[in-house]
C-alpha cells in the first residue's frame, strides 16, 4: 500500500499482533539510512519503541522486502514487553526519508567515500536541528566528519550486533549537548549509551573484543586449545562475569577486602607476567584454515541463520533475567 506521496507504508491490512502494536501514537520520526542487518535492527527497535521510522537503501529491493524482514526483531522484542507505538514508512529517495527527521540512523557498509556521499546528501535534505548518527563500527569521527558542511552536527552511534538486543551504544562527538540529545533518545529505547572522551579506532567494545579475540586465536594457532575449547572457557567462565560487571569491578572483588589497591599491590605483577605472554598472531593461511576448520567442527553443521536463533534465543533469556536493574559497569 501506498501513501499519497507515493511511499511504501506498512502494514496495509494486516491482522499481525506484532503489527497492529506499532501503529499508535505520533512520535518524533527516526530516518534509517541503509535497511541491512543493522538497519533492520535499529528500525524494529524504535517502531517498538513508539517512534515513526522512515527507512531508505538505495536497493529497491532490499526496500520491497524491509516490511518482512523486521517481523522476527519485532516478535523478539515484543517478547520483551516492547510492543509498539511506531509506524514504518519504505520510502523511495533518501530525501524524502530524512525531510522531517530528528534523528538520522545511517547504516551505509564501512566504506568512507559512500558514507561520505551519504553525507552531502542528507545535509542538503535534512532539518537543521537533526542529529546524524553514525551505526560505523571502524571508521572514526574524524575521518567521517571530515567533509560535511557542518560537522559538529555528526556524532558516532555505534551498536553491538543486534542492536534491538543488545543495550549497548558508543557515542562520541564535539558538541556535548547534540550528544547528550542523542544519548536520551537511545536510553528512551532502552539502549545503555557510554560516551568515548576522544575519538578512537574501534571505540571501546570492539577494541576489548578484538584485543580477546587476538589471543583466542594465538591460543588456537599455538596449539593450547581447540576452537570449541576456547569458546566453551570464555562463555562458562570470565563471560559470565562480564555479563554482570565488568572487569575494572570484577578485579576489585578479586582484591578481596582490600579491592583493586590490594589486587594491584599484590597480584599486579602476575597480571604483568601474563600480559607479557599474550600473543600477536597473523592470519596466515594455515592459521585461517585452522579457524576454519575449528568452527565447521564447533558449528556441528548448523547454518548461520540457525546459530543466530540460538544466539537471539539465549540473548532475550539473558535479558528476561536482568530486567531493568542498571548495569553496575
Amino acid at each position: 500500500m501506498a501513501d499519497e506521496a507515493g511511499a511504501m507504508v506498512w502494514p496495509p491490512d494486516r491482522k499481525s499482533e506484532i503489527w497492529r502494536a506499532v501503529l499508535t501514537e505520533d512520535r518524533e520520526a527516526i530516518a534509517v539510512i541503509g535497511c541491512g542487518l543493522i538497519g533492520e535492527s535499529w528500525a524494529a527497535l524504535f517502531l517498538a519503541h513508539g517512534y515513526d521510522v522512515h527507512a531508505w537503501d538505495p536497493d529497491p529491493d532490499v526496500r520491497a522486502a524491509f516490511h518482512e524482514r523486521l517481523e522476527r526483531p519485532l516478535a523478539q522484542l515484543a517478547s520483551l514487553g516492547q510492543s509498539g507505538g511506531g509506524r514504518l514508512r519504505v520510502v523511495d529517495t533518501l530525501a524524502d526519508a530524512v525531510a522531517t527527521a530528528g534523528l538520522v540512523q545511517e547504516n551505509a557498509p564501512e566504506k568512507l567515500p559512500v558514507k561520505r556521499a551519504l553525507y552531502a546528501e542528507i545535509e542538503a535534505a535534512v532539518p537543521e536541528a537533526a542529529i546524524i548518527a553514525s551505526s560505523s563500527s571502524a571508521l572514526t569521527w574524524s575521518d567521517l566528519s571530515s567533509e560535511m558542511r557542518r560537522p559538529e552536527r555528526l556524532i558516532t552511534a555505534h551498536p553491538f550486533n543486534p542492536p534491538h538486543l543488545i543495550p549497548l551504544v558508543e557515542l562520541f562527538g564535539p558538541d556535548p549537548i547534540l550528544v547528550g540529545r542523542a544519548e536520551a533518545i537511545y536510553r528512551d529505547v532502552g539502549r545503555k549509551p557510554v560516551r568515548l572522551k576522544k575519538d578512537a579506532v574501534g571505540h571501546i567494545a570492539n577494541r576489548l573484543a578484538s584485543a580477546l579475540w587476538r589471543e583466542a586465536v594465538h591460543i588456537v594457532a599455538e596449539g593450547i586449545a581447540d576452537v570449541a575449547e576456547v569458546d566453551a572457557a570464555l562463555v562458562h567462565g570470565p563471560g559470565l562475569r562480564w555479563s554482570v560487571m565488568g572487569s575494572h569491578l570484577l578485579y576489585h572483588l578479586g582484591g578481596g577486602d582490600g579491592g583493586i589497591a590490594h589486587y594491584l599491590n599484590h597480584l599486579g605483577p602476575s597480571q604483568a607476567r601474563r600480559w607479557e605472554t599474550l600473543g600477536t598472531p597473523c592470519l596466515t593461511p594455515d592459521v585461517c584454515a585452522m579457524l576454519i576448520a575449528g568452527v565447521a567442527t564447533e558449528a556441528g553443521g548448523r547454518s548461520v541463520a540457525e546459530l543466530e536463533a540460538v544466539r537471539d534465543a539465549r540473548l532475550i533469556r539473558a535479558l528476561q533475567a536482568r530486567g531493568d536493574e542498571d548495569d553496575l559497569a
